[in-house]
């Protein structure tokens, strides 16, 4: 089953070993396209599903369960993995309540082992740099990607290098890529810029890119998709809710779910409905628009994770859009870290970014766009931790223009038995 690289512009074809992130004829973003020819007939569920549980490498990651549809033919030492995927998928119906639909599902992709759905496309990202012989590997970074990285490189004695903007990152994010021994840069530029930065250093100095334009990144994404909707028992949803910030994943889970349903392991494509931060929401009004005219925004959002105002996998999210007849939405930082106390309510927990499927879906149920009895599965990109800082400034009330309406304010006492005793039974009284 050959693979190659292929513009989805100009349809310009590239070796499967060749390095390069963008057309050398019109710059357009590249797919890895797969031809699985007569083999296809074997890929259906069982095949998959006769893997769930195993104990066995390289099936049991929850990216490489899916090795055919993921690297044909790759392999299996050559593989970079931490067991990465067999995330969860919630059934929620107090966060469904909240939404404003019957049936919502929450695949919480913070449960991959760095604490966010960046480890399924890195498991890919650095298989990759290890099949081309790459001995650094870099990305420009808002947080997550910088720890997914950092650990993958980390674990196949690679370098890591990380470009961060010099404020506003969360630490549990920093923590991480420095804990797995990348070298971090701190430079006095925003997400955009920090990528221009890092894409230029690599091509200078022979570093593989693992930011979201390398196609092997949105290959192993793409397994999101695989694994939900094997949870599923292979039956679609009416609706997928993904928050947009550089747009991988929603760019991945379009080619994930035409690739399904191509084989016959889906019956329909479900509608896709992407949302961005008001703060960040360059896709937003590009789709507003008509798709008409693109303008990229200085981004500004408590959600870090999707604090990105020139989103590199731009066209793919449209070529999403327009394959899922989907949508796209925005929600306020206050719509966010609501839905997110609403999350974490519930035991689940989630980062400021993953409530933006929660946000959205419940502002596209009041609008009338998801109905009640849709059946929605919305993605947890983050873990809890990934940001603790925006959740006790939540609840402590400190955040700027953010009012909880969902507050679990923090009790103090004295040393006092019969103070603490009183106070404790009147915080009773109120649950």
């Amino acid at each position: 089953m050959p693979s190659i690289l292929q513009c989805i512009d100009c349809g310009q074809q590239f070796p499967i070993d060749t390095v390069i992130y963008a057309c050398s004829s019109c710059q357009g973003l590249l797919d890895v396209k797969h031809d699985f020819g007569q083999s296809r007939t074997r890929l259906g569920s069982e095949l998959f599903d006769g893997r769930l549980g195993s104990l066995t490498a390289p099936f049991n990651s929850g990216v490489w369960r899916f090795k055919e549809l993921i690297y044909p033919g790759i392999e299996d030492d050559q593989i970079v993995s931490r067991m990465e995927g067999n995330t969860n998928l919630y059934q929620a119906p107090r966060v469904a309540k909240y939404a404003g639909v019957d049936t919502l599902y929450l695949k919480h992709e913070g449960e991959n082992p760095t604490g966010s759905f960046k480890d399924r496309g890195m498991t890919t990202g650095v298989t990759q740099a290890r099949i081309l012989g790459m001995k650094r590997v870099a990305c420009a970074s808002t947080g997550n990607t910088s720890a997914s990285m950092a650990s993958y490189a980390a674990h196949a004695g690679m370098q890591g290098i990380i470009f961060l903007q010099d404020q506003e990152i969360a630490l549990g994010k920093l923590a991480q890529g420095i804990a797995f021994g990348a070298t971090c840069l701190q430079i006095s530029a925003d997400f955009d810029r920090n990528l221009e930065l890092v894409r230029q250093a690599g091509d200078r100095l022979g570093i593989y890119l693992l930011n979201s334009i390398n196609p092997f990144r949105l290959e192993g994404q793409k397994s999101i998709m695989f694994e939900a909707l094997q949870q599923l028992r292979w039956r679609a949803p009416d609706w997928i809710i993904v928050p947009g910030g550089n747009l991988g994943n929603s760019s991945a889970f379009g080619k994930g779910l035409l690739e399904m349903h191509d084989l016959g392991l889906i019956d329909r494509l479900p509608r896709m409905a992407i949302i961005q931060a008001e703060g960040a929401n360059p896709l937003y009004r590009h789709f507003a628009g008509g798709f008409k005219h693109f303008q990229p925004v200085k981004a500004e959002t408590i959600a870090s994770a999707i604090k990105i105002g020139n989103p590199v996998n731009l066209q793919k999210a449209i070529r999403t859009i327009e394959w899922t007849n989907g949508v796209v939405e925005e929600v306020s930082d206050q719509e966010i870290m609501d839905a997110k106390a609403i999350v974490d309510g519930v035991g689940i927990g989630c980062e400021p970014a993953s409530a933006c499927s929660v946000a959205g879906a419940r502002k596209l149920a009041a609008r009338g766009v998801i109905k009640p009895g849709d059946t929605v599965v919305g993605i947890l990109t983050g873990h809890a931790l990934k940001d603790p800082e925006a959740t006790v400034g939540y609840h402590a009330d400190s955040l700027s223009d953010i009012s909880p309406a969902f507050q679990n304010a923090m009790l103090k006492a004295d040393d006092d038995l019969d103070e603490i005793v009183n106070l404790l039974g009147l915080h009773q009284a109120k649950v």
